[in-house]
């Protein structure tokens, strides 16, 4: 199956300067980009699709280049923004552009061995930060007019708006990301540029200076955003709860699976086409299991087991797997520190004192203490029936029981649970 099938299936297509490119890139041999913002140390899972985007470029035989925004990100992107973003200091931006260089390495084939499609990672400061101003507005601004800057979408949304402006700075920044277009095409033969569908009127804006410099045509590719179920676009820039980072240390392998498996029914089919690479076959019989048995959630297993996977690796993706197992299941025991607290990063807590816990304590005043039960008398009630447990192991059908540190997990951890899905983690302090 060649790229134009495959992407739209995938609904990866969202506008184009020239429908016929997707042919073109089907056959190999075209040179495209795509900008990677650096606001942040790292990407981020509204980023994915881009970087999936440029795999899939380069499986087809192309050449992709990613684009770290060293340069753009002095400025800040204002499209369909709220308000200015807050100015990064050089220091800061040029550890962020480090850490997206880093993760960038691995999902795209940098080596010689790649032949004619091996992958460039590039930083557009090196040219952005070294013209002079008097040689960019000579050679650059002539060719816009501020009439044409104004109609853009992304710029008069903010200009209609009494409460919030648009600075100047912000106003320049669709120039300078133009210039990367040419830039890339005048150094590197780079005939496309792919973005989201809220980058239209920068790209286009690209293209055209391309055309009026040098007079070759250039192309545009722009794909639909993904949004969660509220409707607001994935990334990381849209509420902390969204957060989900490619950055192992600020967002745990495992806390990524469990984001995926609770993806809503009506968001994962375009997740499993944007987000993996599974054959299409299998993404259909998936899209059926929605439909025929929806309670077993196997759609979003599969996203969550692909996607870690990808990003992380293999084995990260089976310890995902094993530590969800393990929230209702006795081997809790065998997770490390650091996964045993992602496991139960939701649930409520306190801490306790460890002479306390060391001595014991009646398993009915924990129940109370920790929220389980009302009273004493229904904590004795839970535990008669055989419905509380203390990591995953349940609590023998005795109410004058009591709890203490030998139970506990790496010496200081008690999980409490009642029924299914009420837990509270003890920590002893």
């Amino acid at each position: 199956m060649n790229l134009r099938e495959d992407w739209q299936f995938r609904g990866l297509v969202h506008q184009t300067t020239d429908d016929t490119v997707l042919d073109r890139l089907s056959a190999g041999g075209l040179t495209g980009y795509i900008g990677f913002d650096p606001t942040a140390p790292s990407l981020h899972l509204g980023s994915l699709m881009q970087i999936c985007l440029l795999r899939r470029l380069q499986l087809a035989g192309n050449r992709p280049i990613a684009l770290a925004g060293g340069g753009t990100g002095l400025i800040g992107d204002p499209s369909f923004k709220d308000a200015e973003r807050p100015l990064l200091d050089a220091e800061r931006l040029a550890a962020n552009v480090e850490g997206i260089r880093e993760q960038l390495s691995r999902f795209l084939d940098f080596s010689p061995s790649a032949g004619a499609s091996r992958a460039l990672l590039l930083n557009n400061a090196d040219w952005l930060t070294t013209i002079s101003l008097t040689d960019f507005l000579r050679d650059v601004g002539k060719h816009f007019t501020v009439n044409q800057m104004i109609a853009k979408e992304a710029v008069r949304s903010r200009l209609e708006r009494d409460d919030v402006g648009l600075s100047f700075t912000e106003f320049s920044y669709m120039l300078l990301q133009a210039y990367d277009f040419l830039r890339l095409h005048q150094d590197h033969d780079c005939t496309l540029q792919l973005g989201g569908s809220d980058q239209w009127g920068n790209i286009v804006s690209g293209v055209e200076l391309v055309r009026k410099v040098t007079g070759h045509s250039v192309h545009a590719i722009t794909s639909p955003l993904l949004v969660n179920a509220d409707g607001k676009k994935m990334g990381k820039s849209e509420g902390t709860s969204q957060r989900v980072w490619l950055d192992a240390s600020l967002t745990s392998p495992f806390a990524m699976h469990q984001y995926l498996l609770n993806t809503d029914d009506a968001s994962t089919p375009s997740r499993l086409r944007c987000f993996t690479f599974l054959s299409h076959d299998e993404i259909r019989e998936l899209d059926e299991s929605l439909v025929s048995a929806p309670q077993e959630r196997r759609a979003q297993r599969a996203l969550a087991d692909a996607v870690v996977t990808f990003i992380h690796g293999e084995e990260a993706a089976r310890a995902a797997q094993r530590a969800a197992d393990a929230l209702f299941s006795e081997t809790i025991s065998d997770l490390d520190e650091t996964t045993l607290l992602a496991v139960v990063a939701d649930a409520p807590s306190s801490s306790w004192s460890r002479e306390e816990l060391a001595h014991g304590v009646e398993a009915t005043q924990l129940l109370v203490r920790c929220g389980l039960a009302k009273s004493l008398g229904e904590a004795r009630r839970f535990i008669e029936q055989g419905g509380v447990y203390v990591n995953n192991r349940r609590l023998e059908p005795d109410p004058d029981v009591t709890i203490d540190l030998s139970r506990a997990l790496h010496d200081r951890y008690l999980v409490v649970r009642r029924g299914r899905r009420e837990l509270h983690l003890v920590v002893a302090a």
